[in-house]
């Protein structure tokens, strides 16, 4: 049974950095991919970044293309989420996912593909 636990959130000012951690517990490896979302309430989760699970494709999201970088440990036990240049548009609760397996909505960044959530970290940035 997997078990994702974010970490790393924090208030911090605007164009101020972050790293957010995902530990990966119990996801199989064999699964192929994984992302991070971000959700404001009132509205549906927004896939930011996704990677497959060998790390050779990642895949972004408009808004944070060249800022947030999506990475894991080479135990491949750890997800990442760097984040530059941050803004108060980025303010939201921060979600690991894994578990997605259907390329197409994986690679999409849809919600429904990812079978595994953590509990989320919240990120909140001042202007």
């Amino acid at each position: 049974q997997e078990h994702l636990v974010e970490s790393g959130g924090d208030s911090v000012q605007g164009g101020g950095s972050l790293r957010l951690s995902c530990a990966l517990n119990g996801v199989p490896w064999s699964q192929d991919y994984l992302a991070w979302f971000r959700q404001v309430p009132g509205k549906g989760r927004e896939g930011v970044a996704v990677m497959d699970l060998d790390g050779d494709e990642a895949i972004y999201a408009d808004s944070v293309q060249g800022r947030f970088t999506i990475s894991q440990n080479n135990a491949k036990s750890t997800l990442y989420l760097q984040m530059n240049n941050l803004g108060p548009e980025d303010t939201a609760m921060y979600f690991c996912a894994a578990r997605c397996r259907a390329a197409r909505l994986c690679r999409g960044r849809d919600p429904s593909g990812f079978r595994s959530w953590g509990q989320g970290t919240q990120v909140t940035v001042s202007s």
